[in-house]
């Protein structure tokens, strides 16, 4: 008989069973709303052929709805303890695997053998942001990104540019995909429950960025700036990266007025600007 992992009574026994606590340090969360699980393991569209990744699967809760899809599911964990809870609460699901490690020191590419996969995961809250960026920038074949993280990231992430929720961290990610919010989840749905609301977003790899430019690098270190003090306009901000006159230069060449506030740049003033700063550079 199968049991649903994500249940009260379940995880109870299961750490009891196992002598564990919920860590804390490592934002371990674990669902206990089985719709929960089915919503996010729909969202991420996979079932028979279909590779997905999990990050921080816990004890298999979000993991056992991923393979009841009949995709297969590579689950990465840091905390070594549950490695071996893992093995045991996910023994009926032969086509599941589950790697030990630090996904910000794995090879993911090398993880899921050069082939397209997804991505769905309850992100450790305290390292949301690396973890998105590290999988956003290591140009891997992602077919979809469903994540559940703390609602104040997921309203930045899915902003729009210009407006007051908006940061680099927006840019970034939209920059690379197409993000929305899909529903929120509430602290009663995990055990122990976190002090703050989750909310489930997907992110879908755009075929092409909203601009083309000669140096990424260089867009995003302009990015920054424009967010390092939100109260600046954004000559005041540049002269971080370039003396008065450079910054000058780089926003006439580009058709901007300097004291305006970076936040309010368009994806097309963006561009003008790293080609003005590339050009410079270039002298």
């Amino acid at each position: 008989m199968e049991i649903e992992l994500a249940n009260r009574q379940t995880v109870r026994r299961i750490l009891a069973h196992f002598a564990l606590r919920a860590q804390k340090k490592w934002g371990q969360n674990f669902l206990i709303r089985p719709a929960v699980v089915a919503d996010i393991a729909a969202a991420a569209g996979v079932g028979p052929g279909d590779r997905v990744l999990e990050i921080g699967p816990g004890i298999g809760t979000l993991t056992q709805g991923l393979a009841r899809t009949g995709a297969a599911v590579t689950a990465i964990e840091l905390d070594r303890r549950l490695v071996e809870v893992l093995a045991e609460t996910l023994a009926a699901y032969p086509e599941v695997r589950i790697v030990s490690g630090d996904v910000l020191q794995t090879d993911v590419g090398a993880l899921m053998e050069g082939q397209p996969f997804a991505v769905a995961a309850n992100l450790p809250y305290y390292i949301t942001t690396p973890i998105l960026m590290y999988l956003l920038e290591s140009r891997l074949p992602l077919t979809r990104l469903v994540l559940m993280m703390q609602r104040e990231v997921a309203q930045r992430i899915t902003a729009v540019p210009g407006s007051k929720n908006a940061g680099a961290i927006t840019m970034a990610v939209q920059y690379r995909t197409q993000a929305r919010m899909l529903f929120d989840v509430p602290p009663s749905s995990f055990m122990p429950a976190p002090e703050v609301m989750s909310t489930v977003v997907e992110l879908v790899p755009r075929p092409a960025p909203p601009i083309a430019v000669a140096d990424e690098r260089l867009l995003f270190r302009l990015v920054k700036a424009a967010f390092a003090n939100r109260r600046k306009v954004y000559r005041n901000n540049l002269k971080a990266l370039y003396d008065g006159a450079a910054a000058d230069a780089m926003l006439a060449a580009a058709g901007l007025d300097g004291n305006r506030r970076g936040e309010t740049f368009t994806w097309e003033e963006w561009r003008r600007l790293t080609e003005a700063a590339h050009a410079y550079a270039s002298k």
